[in-house]
């Protein structure tokens, strides 16, 4: 974080809060149901704690990430709130959701080698954090197959980005490990 740690952890919390109320009623897929707050939790505490970012906007961004792609946020309301670069960087790793499926996975893999540094970081922390969860308790209605897809498409978009988030890197690698 910035030489004004409190200014930083400030702007973290209050993304906490704004994320935690735009995905009050969201819940993760998994067989617990759990609140889906945790999962922009995990992405900020695995940049924060393991991977040691101190770039507030990453972690700010980190928290909002899919607050544009699964509630009715804007990213005119994130530059209210948070700023435009924080809005560029949410922009930067939302998924269009009118888009089918198959085509938003392969622009993922086509737009992350271009992505901004802070954005990959951003995307690298999401995807440790799913495969996390693929491992430790994935949705209920994902067999094997499904599960070991995700790890192979996962794999190919942070190959996109190699070489400059060698901690990363190095956490995705660790989770990878755990594909079924």
């Amino acid at each position: 974080m910035s030489t004004d740690h409190r200014t930083d952890l400030g702007e973290v919390l209050r993304a906490l809060a704004f994320a935690a109320r735009k995905h009050r009623d969201q819940r993760r897929k998994d067989r617990e149901a759990s609140p889906y707050i945790n999962h922009p939790i995990d992405l900020a505490n695995i940049l924060a704690n393991e991977a040691h970012v101190e770039d507030r906007r990453v972690l700010v961004a980190a928290i909002l990430h899919d607050t544009v792609e699964d509630t009715d946020t804007t990213l005119e309301e994130i530059t209210a709130e948070f700023g435009a670069e924080v809005s560029a960087l949410v922009a930067e790793v939302t998924d269009d959701k009118r888009l089918p499926k198959d085509v938003r996975k392969l622009q993922q893999e086509q737009h992350a080698p271009g992505a901004s540094f802070r954005a990959q970081q951003v995307k690298l922390a999401d995807k440790i954090a799913n495969l996390r969860d693929l491992v430790r308790s994935p949705p209920a209605t994902w067999d094997e197959a499904r599960r070991r897809a995700y790890f192979e498409w996962s794999k190919r978009v942070i190959d996109g980005v190699r070489g400059r988030h060698p901690v990363l890197e190095a956490l995705f690698d660790a989770a990878y490990q755990g594909r079924p």
